[in-house]
């Protein structure tokens, strides 16, 4: 199978049949053989039931519903899981992302050798609110991650090599950094093609607010520590910790030696309080590494490691 297109939703049933007739068109003028796995996330309206439709129609139409809602990392996993095609292709069910770029998206993974190509929305219909805190967010997303060539880490329009979505895993709101994920897992050539941005027709937008920039920025900050310390929790508690210890112990002799010269009390100044605290912190925080540690090793996942190819069987 030539392409698999994964479709994440929440209550679009006045999109979902005009997105499959155009992604069927697309498909059909291109000779592509394919599936579309819609993943319906908790609808409550009569999205479900259109998705069966559609699928009586053609059964190319594929999907998953879920009993309620989990959001979109979630419904991209099980999506992932289930994709049979050499290329996965995301897409919002909004209508906001033209099936049209399917085509070049397609050919820059197979012919130009991308492990993963994701959209820039380079002229966009959302409101300033949304933009300005959006742009923000790229940015940090970029230094964060070293992946510099990415404008928009968040475009619902990606495209992936089967062999990438397969060693992922995204799960709680880490949709947002799936580049970052793939290139954690080893899939570090990644693109960027600017994508057409289309005015929402139908509703309004699910994932508006606030929050979801706060959360965007704690789920980096998690990313981050997991794929930088994750294996060796000790090598930042424990290193944290012992120079707190020290820096405490060290003044907590300064104020010994100045009680035995008789210039003060240890327990008058300030000073002993504050290295009291930092050896009983640094302390904490070594102990809370070695605790780590212990965990990390004896975790299900502690040697689980990206194998690309294996020759023999010695």
């Amino acid at each position: 199978m030539d392409i698999s297109v994964v479709i994440p939703l929440y209550n679009e049933e006045e999109s979902i049949g005009e997105l499959f007739s155009w992604i069927e068109r697309v498909m059909q003028e291109n000779k592509f053989t394919y599936e579309v796995i819609f993943i319906s996330d908790g609808s409550t309206d009569r999205s479900w039931d259109i998705i069966q439709e559609l699928h009586q129609r053609s059964q190319c139409v594929k999907g998953i519903k879920f009993r309620r809602n989990y959001g979109k990392s979630p419904a991209l996993y099980c999506g992932f899981a289930k994709a049979q095609g050499d290329v996965v292709i995301t897409m919002d069910a909004d209508l906001q992302d033209s099936p049209d770029e399917i085509p070049e998206l397609y050919r820059m993974i197979k012919e130009e050798k991308y492990d993963l190509v994701s959209g820039y929305k380079q002229k966009r219909y959302d409101p300033l609110s949304k933009t300005l805190p959006t742009k923000l967010f790229n940015a940090t997303a970029r230094k964060v991650s070293g992946i510099k060539n990415l404008h928009d880490f968040n475009c619902g329009l990606k495209a992936y090599r089967r062999e990438v979505v397969k060693n992922i895993e995204v799960y709680g709101e880490m949709h947002r950094y799936i580049p970052y994920l793939a290139k954690n897992a080893g899939f570090d050539k990644i693109g960027e093609k600017v994508v057409h941005h289309q005015a929402r027709k139908y509703g309004t937008s699910k994932f508006m607010g606030w929050n979801r920039f706060v959360n965007g920025y704690l789920d980096l900050l998690t990313l981050w520590f997991l794929s930088t310390f994750g294996k060796k929790p000790m090598h930042v508690f424990g290193f944290l910790g012992s120079v707190m210890f020290f820096i405490g112990f060290i003044a907590f002799i300064i104020l010994c030696i100045s009680k035995f010269m008789g210039k003060i009390f240890i327990t008058d100044s300030p000073y002993f309080y504050i290295a009291l605290t930092m050896m009983v912190l640094g302390t904490q925080l070594f102990l809370a590494g070695f605790v780590a540690d212990l965990v990390s090793r004896s975790s299900a996942g502690r040697n689980d490691y990206q194998v690309e190819e294996v020759i023999g069987n010695e």
